[in-house]
């Protein structure tokens, strides 16, 4: 069995600052507006049939500013393109970035087990009618590198365990939790009793 490679993630602010520096050596925005999973929008496009375009919203699903920023496996800072002078970011974490390098449009940060990928200059639209968001494609699309984004629900069990939970472990508190509802809902006096 081969030794599992050890790392040292930095605090979020260094790798955060790492990143600008190499988003303005390239010269795109480094005015950052991080979206989730939860604020992508694939439409399809009316000027390729069969095919898909990518937008975000942030009015139907805002996300928290503090959302919690580590996992153990790689964490990718993931440019999608611009947005009113902001570059539109998301981070990606999943060990199927790990064989992507430069060539693939990553840069790698091995002691981190971070990557880099500052991604084009296009521009992205950002949706704010709620039909378009309704009409938004949730299935029959390609696969790609945003499939892997961070869920808000992981975020949260990163801030509240450290790490994103097992299956198991999401299943365990689950049952826990009806269990302390039944609870109270036993202990509490019935009308009339």
């Amino acid at each position: 069995m081969e030794p599992k490679h050890r790392f040292q993630r930095p605090p979020f602010e260094e790798a955060d600052a790492a990143w600008k520096a190499l988003l303005a050596r390239r010269g795109l925005a480094t005015d950052l507006l991080w979206i989730l999973d939860e604020n992508l929008c694939f439409e399809r496009d009316p000027q390729a049939p069969g095919r898909t375009r990518l937008g975000f919203q942030t009015v139907f699903t805002p996300h928290p500013p503090d959302a919690a920023k580590e996992m153990d496996a790689r964490l990718v800072f993931y440019r999608l393109g611009s947005s009113g002078g902001r570059s539109v970011c998301m981070q990606l974490c999943d060990p199927w970035f790990e064989p992507k390098v430069e060539a693939d449009g990553y840069i790698r940060f091995d002691d981190w087990l971070i990557s880099f990928h500052p991604g084009s200059n296009d521009e992205l639209e950002e949706i704010a009618d709620p039909k378009r968001w309704q009409r938004r494609v949730v299935r029959g699309r390609p696969l790609s590198a945003v499939d892997f984004c961070m869920t808000l629900a992981a975020l949260r069990e990163l801030k509240a365990h450290g790490r994103v939970l097992t299956p198991d472990e999401r299943f365990g508190l689950t049952i826990l939790r009806s269990m302390h509802r039944v609870g109270k809902v036993i202990s509490q006096p019935r009308n009339g009793s």
